[in-house]
């Protein structure tokens, strides 16, 4: 076979891959839930960013989620220990919490100039109530809720059965992959509920969805605080988790959970808790953040569950900028250090050789002839 040729087929078997790997692709799993894409269609999940706040008896959490690739309508299915209520969450909430934790900014001098200081620069310096459609006798799902939030369409479910949350997807256009049914047994076998969300873009010409989407705002009772994360074991490639969880002290992770250590990136207490913030900063609780990732998803044997810390010690991260020092706003110190030093050396120099210039030469005391012996 001629090179030419070979190419050819190469990239024809390529591309016949893809079109299979496109059909038969699972549920892309997230931090905090499972998409089901309709059959054919692929959907990833670009970020994903989460705020708990608990008080002791009630949970909120607030999800933005950003997503790319050729589906046209997502079911999104979340796990939920009771009852929820959602809505559409406010979209400068992560904006503020992003401020709140930001890095405190020092600057560090260095005295010797660096790579990119001269000279070695090279010289240049609402939703409306929509009617929800009764379950088929026996199924084991119950619809307890469903409501229209700006680009979703929100169904609130209840299952008994392991396989009627993927027999109620199927009668709605989607297909729950096996994997993705027996990962929700589980919940199942603990009474959980569940929130099912179509996602479709809201101009409703086929657009395909991409980008940020509105957050999402579920509220609902918990004994503790939990974030459901045993469904990201069914991704298939490494996982991040960036998660804001407001209470009333210093929170932390009771297992990494088959992940890395989890990171405190921020603690302390929420002073503004204006604009954005106010719902859930109300009575200025503690503020924690976490980064965890999952090198391998398919590790992560539990869901999060958070416990109050030992002491509320505050953290805040700190971020160096290198500074070169300098006398004013254009003169290194180096530089002027150089030419001082230079200057006193030459100086010294100069003043050293005219004093011995200025010496006077000592003349030879004249030689005495000694007299005669007699």
């Amino acid at each position: 076979m001629t090179p030419t040729r070979t190419r050819a087929a190469l990239i024809t078997l390529a591309a016949l891959l893809f079109q299979l790997l496109a059909v038969t692709a699972p549920a892309n799993a997230c931090g905090c839930g499972a998409m089901v894409p309709r059959t054919g269609e692929r959907i990833t999940v670009d970020e994903e960013t989460s705020a708990l706040r608990w008080d002791g008896r009630t949970e909120q959490i607030v999800m933005r989620l950003a997503v790319h690739g050729d589906g046209h309508d997502v079911a999104w299915v979340m796990p939920v220990p009771h009852r929820a209520t959602v809505k559409l969450g406010d979209p400068g909430l992560f904006t503020a919490l992003a401020g709140a934790t930001a890095p405190e900014l020092r600057t560090r001098h260095y005295f010797w100039p660096r790579t990119g200081d001269w000279p070695f620069d090279g010289g240049n310096g609402d939703g409306a109530a929509a009617g929800a459609p009764a379950p088929s006798a026996g199924s084991g799902v119950g619809v307890v809720g469903r409501e229209r939030l700006g680009p979703f369409d929100v169904a609130r479910l209840t299952a008994t059965d392991p396989h009627a949350l993927a027999g109620w997807l199927d009668d709605h256009g989607f297909a729950l992959p096996a994997r993705l049914d027996r990962a929700l047994r589980p919940y199942v076998d603990q009474g959980w509920e569940y929130v099912a969300i179509r996602l479709a873009p809201t101009a409703g010409d086929g657009t395909a969805l991409t980008g940020r989407l509105d957050p999402l705002h579920l509220t609902f009772a918990s004994e503790r605080p939990v974030y459901p994360m045993r469904l990201s074991r069914l991704a298939r490639t490494a996982q991040h988790l960036d998660l804001y969880v407001l209470a009333d002290h210093r929170m932390e992770p009771r297992s990494a959970i088959g992940g890395g250590a989890p990171r405190v990136t921020f603690a302390g207490k929420v002073t503004d808790t204006s604009g954005p913030l106010a719902e859930l900063a109300t009575g200025a609780p503690y503020l924690t953040a976490y980064a965890q990732d999952f090198p391998t998803p398919s590790r992560i044997d539990a869901d999060h569950t958070l416990r109050r810390a030992a002491d509320d010690t505050p953290y805040r991260q700190v971020e160096y900028e290198n500074e070169l020092l300098t006398v004013g706003p254009d003169l290194p110190l180096w530089l002027l250090t150089v030419l001082g030093t230079t200057a006193a050396a030459l100086t010294t120099l100069l003043l050293t050789v005219r004093a011995r210039r200025r010496r006077p030469v000592a003349r030879p005391a004249p030689v005495r002839t000694p007299p005669p012996l007699v």
